[in-house]
Order: structure tokens, then sequence, then C-alpha cells
């Protein structure tokens, strides 16, 4: 009797250890890497009534760092990051007179990441809609 409720004590801990494998490595983007140099790039922009909100995010999720990292916004809006670290985001603001259409980021080692920018669903009765 006393060895099933060992058996089960076991199991238990088991699960836990997976299910807390799991959800640290899910939330470890950008520490465990599978290449040494890669970039994530997240154009977004938010159009409202009056306004536009935009920001584009880049981060390193490479295992090295990246070097003379370059955001291009378009229309001749360029600006240089220099050097990210593993793991280092950055979220910058486009220029207000941006067209808003694409962002392409650029970086040694052959980095180069193109993307549109995503706008959020909208959503009856939520502000913007």
């Amino acid at each position: 009797m006393v060895s099933s409720y060992k058996f089960f004590i076991i199991i238990g801990i088991a699960i836990i250890a997976g299910i807390g494998g799991v959800i640290a490595f899910s939330l470890s983007k950008g520490t465990f890497s599978s290449q040494d140099y890669e970039i994530d790039v997240d154009p977004f922009k938010d159009p409202q009534n009056l306004f536009v909100t935009a920001r584009v995010m880049v981060q390193n999720i490479g295992a090295k760092p990246l070097t003379n990292v370059v955001v291009n916004y378009g229309d001749g809006h360029v600006l240089s990051l220099g050097t990210l670290a593993p793991g280092q985001k950055v979220i910058l603001s486009p220029p207000s007179e941006n067209s808003l259409h694409q962002v392409k980021v650029t970086a040694d080692n052959g980095i180069s990441v193109t993307k549109p920018y995503r706008i959020p669903p909208k959503i009856p009765g939520m502000m913007g809609s």
C-alpha cells in the first residue's frame, strides 16, 4: 500500500516538472536561440479616427550580438541602431510623416527582414472601431 503512494507521488512530481519545463521554455524567447544571428521585427499601426499610432519592435533573438543594425521605415527615413546584444529589444516610433507601408531591418552577417505593418482587428464597441 505504501509503495502505491510513492508511485503516485513520483508521477505527480514528474508531471509538475514537465509542465514547468514547457512553461520555462515558452517564456524564454530570445534566451534559447537556434541560430547565432537572428532578428525579430514587428511593425504595428493602429489607425484611429483622428490619428494613427505606430511602433516598430526590433529584437535580437540570436545567440550573438548583431552589429550595424539599420531600420529603414521607407520614404527616405532611416535609423541606425548600431549593435543589439542577444535578447535586447528596442521599441521605436516611426517618423510622423511616414507612409507606414513596410519596414526593412538589416544588419551584418546577412540579416535582412522586410515586413509590412500589421493592423489589429477592429471589434465593434471598442475604441477606434
